[in-house]
């Protein structure tokens, strides 16, 4: 039977129910969380995470998975992720690796590949920082500027490494640059399949996101900035036209690719060192996303696909 860890233990992926492949409980950069302007305590937190959560779960019908893509040293705190599971009935994945050589401190900036394959692979087969919940999707992405440092070179080798060895998949965090990244995925012998190429839908990078190569080599395709739209009232840098990032998707879809497409929010329940985006939620799914996509004549079974079905192929932990 096909598995995946979990932040409460490893379950059958047909548990996993709705899935939101890409989303924070809380994410910042190093040191964020002591940023005395930003910091909130434990309670606030809470109280801003808790109601987002149960709200998605209701959504969703019960069963429903968040997908953690917060990785080493941007705010991972897995017993308060237990916590939140256990309290939501949402199933929490957490990840390990690194959103960017540039999010790595010097103790992991400087590690070996050898080294860092090793805390990926410990991470998933042991557990997250002294605690017994696995990480069940390894982090990697290229540093600010758009191009593949030496440090994200190292980490994307390790990481195909230890996807190898231990049969979880690959998520980026962009997917500019894409050729360095293929040609060490296939190096190490990693089945293009199991990398999901995250953000290729966002307003700043996804005119130079190479998807037809991506495709061609058999890789994955993360539209997971939905809802970060222009049209809000004080909307990020990556933000993009609502119709556009639309016309996108379906471009994609009636291209005949709806078996490699997965869809999130990238949303911060609550985000540390920073405000966030006001108005931006996980929930944005469920209340605008899913509405526009049937608008749009994407029936229920390729909304299942897209969630259920493409999600659970991914994550399925290969043995």
């Amino acid at each position: 039977m096909s598995k995946i860890n979990t932040v409460l233990g490893t379950i059958p992926v047909e548990e996993l129910g709705f899935v939101a492949i890409h989303e924070h409980i809380g994410y910042g950069m190093p040191g964020s969380e002591l940023d005395t302007k930003w910091w909130k305590s434990p309670e606030v937190r809470y109280e801003e995470t808790v109601p987002k959560l149960r709200k998605f779960h209701d959504y969703a019908g019960g069963a429903s998975t968040f997908v953690d893509a917060t990785g080493i040293c941007n705010g991972r705190d897995i017993p308060y992720y237990q916590s939140l599971s256990e309290k939501t009935g949402v199933h929490i994945v957490a990840s390990t690796g690194f959103v960017g050589g540039d999010t790595a401190l010097a103790h992991f900036a400087r590690a070996s590949v050898e080294y860092l394959t090793e805390v990926f692979i410990h991470e998933i087969t042991v557990g997250i920082v002294g605690t017994n919940a696995k990480a069940g999707v390894i982090k990697v992405g290229v540093s600010r500027g758009g191009r593949m440092t030496e440090l994200d070179k190292r980490i994307y080798r390790a990481a195909a490494r230890a996807a190898v060895q231990t049969g979880v998949p690959v998520m980026t965090h962009l997917a500019i640059d894409a050729e360095p990244a293929i040609a060490i995925f296939q190096e190490e012998g990693l089945d293009l399949d199991r990398v999901l190429f995250g953000h290729v839908d966002d307003g700043v990078n996804h005119a130079q996101t190479p998807t037809e190569r991506i495709l061609e080599v058999g890789g994955r395709l993360g539209f997971d900035t939905f809802g970060y739209e222009t049209e809000l009232p004080d909307p990020p840098f990556w933000a993009r036209p609502r119709k556009d990032r639309m016309d996108h998707f379906l471009r994609t879809i009636n291209a005949g690719h709806l078996d490699k497409v997965l869809a999130s929010a990238d949303a911060n329940c609550s985000p540390l060192g920073w405000p966030g985006v006001k108005g931006h939620t996980i929930n944005y799914i469920f209340e605008v996303l899913i509405p526009d996509l049937e608008r749009n004549g994407i029936d229920q079974s390729a909304i299942d696909q897209i969630f259920h079905d493409n999600a659970y192929s991914y994550l399925a932990q290969q043995s």
